[in-house]
């Protein structure tokens, strides 16, 4: 494999308090969204980084009430339509709409809730993974993150006195054609 340089800066850290340390320190000088490797789930590292509420539950919200009122307008539109007067019974009879209203609720809710989390996580991303060290999936923890040019200097002596074990720029691994 061949390698090229990325613009970000990558640490390797062996414990996650230091990951931990270097991440406040990012947010101190307004790096916010760094990448953090991690060879298992970890909550000192998710809580350090401080995620936003995914929207994801806005896509379920939205397509869940659009599944209503579609459910509802459908039976309402094919009644009115092709009316069948059964027994004196009202052509528009909501109570026995509920079932097409709950199914469609369901069916646009899960579709738009796919849909959501496709957009959010960016999915599917084309190309390889930035940067990436085999040791993060033993025992090394990860940091890599993106600062300006004027800001390189200050992101590589955080990363450092945070208990980096190495800082680098970040590498892209480029699988060779043979």
């Amino acid at each position: 494999m061949s390698s090229t340089r990325s613009p970000g800066l990558l640490g390797i850290f062996d414990t996650v308090d230091a990951t931990v340390s270097a991440i406040h320190g990012l947010r101190k000088l307004g790096l916010k969204r760094p990448t953090v490797f991690s060879p298992a789930p970890n909550h000192d590292i998710e809580h350090a980084l401080d995620p936003e509420e995914s929207p994801v539950r806005l896509f379920t919200l939205v397509g869940g009430l659009t599944g209503a009122a579609t459910g509802f307008a459908l039976a309402t539109w094919t009644s009115m339509d092709w009316p069948l007067v059964t027994g004196g019974k009202p052509i528009i009879s909501i109570p026995a709409w509920v079932i097409i209203a709950f199914e469609l609720t369901i069916l646009f809710g899960a579709l738009s809730t796919i849909l959501g989390l496709f957009i959010n996580a960016r999915l599917p991303q084309r190309g390889p993974a930035l940067v990436y060290d085999r040791s993060f999936s033993m025992d090394r923890f990860g940091l890599y993150v993106v600062p300006s040019a004027d800001q390189e200097e200050e992101v590589r002596r955080v990363l450092a006195e945070s208990g980096a074990v190495e800082v680098r720029h970040g590498v892209r691994e480029v699988p060779s054609e043979v």
